[in-house]
């Protein structure tokens, strides 16, 4: 990489924290441990980072108190590590906005790469030129990532923007959820139908949030999603 992008690592076990920092500096990433969640939220948003590793169990504040507050002021990639895998604590860190799951014990080399995927990803959407869609009176900006419903602003996560702007580039088409998942995750993850469900659950709600009537999306039971 030309630039050495910053990622936070919020993980109160030094060990763990330690073998991330190794892996990331290995291929060239600056590092910032934060081994307490009660200044994680300050930390990151004082460092403005370009991804961010959240373990779920902190001292003092949990990591989905954390990804809920930094949400609310940025939309910087947060890869959760976890030790629960039950579905419900899964689906609860998607809502509030995180972009994946890692579990433990897990393959710092793997997590390297996903927050390297994710950043070329990224940078290849800031070099497009701006690409403007629209469905009725929903716009969604790719390049800028702004979605409007009408004049209201959709405050959706990373992969929720994915999400919607696959269905919007084919209105009327019944899209699959593997095709959804293709069009939500670029580096070829396996995530449940029930996550993908979960998403386009949050992008209804938003979307009957800002505009009530709009009945937009449709889900077409046992196959997919459209817009229409």
């Amino acid at each position: 990489m030309n630039t050495e992008p910053l990622v936070v690592i919020v993980e109160d076990e030094p060990k763990i924290a330690q073998i991330l920092v190794d892996f990331f500096q290995l291929e060239g990433f600056k590092t910032q441990i934060v081994s307490d969640g009660l200044h994680a939220s300050e930390a990151i948003k004082a460092s403005r980072p370009q991804a961010v590793i959240l373990d779920l169990m902190l001292p003092h504040k949990s990591g989905l108190t954390i990804c809920e507050e930094v949400r609310a002021f940025s939309d910087v990639p947060i890869l959760m590590l976890t030790a629960r895998v039950d579905e419900i604590d899964r689906l609860t860190g998607l809502n509030i906005g995180a972009d994946d799951y890692i579990c433990k014990p897990f393959s710092p080399r793997e997590v390297v790469t996903r927050v390297k995927v994710i950043l070329r990803r990224m940078q290849k959407t800031t070099q497009q030129q701006v690409d403007v869609l629209s469905y009725k009176n929903l716009q969604i900006d790719t390049n800028r990532f702004i979605c409007k419903l009408g004049e209201a602003p959709l405050d959706l996560t990373p992969v929720e923007f994915r999400l919607l702007t696959a269905l919007v580039r084919r209105p009327g088409v019944v899209l699959s959820r593997e095709s959804l998942m293709k069009n939500a995750y670029d580096d070829s993850r396996i995530v449940s139908d029930r996550t993908i469900d979960s998403h386009m659950k949050n992008v209804r709600t938003k979307l009957n949030q800002a505009q009530a009537e709009n009945n937009l999306l449709h889900s077409v039971y046992g196959v997919g999603y459209k817009l229409e």
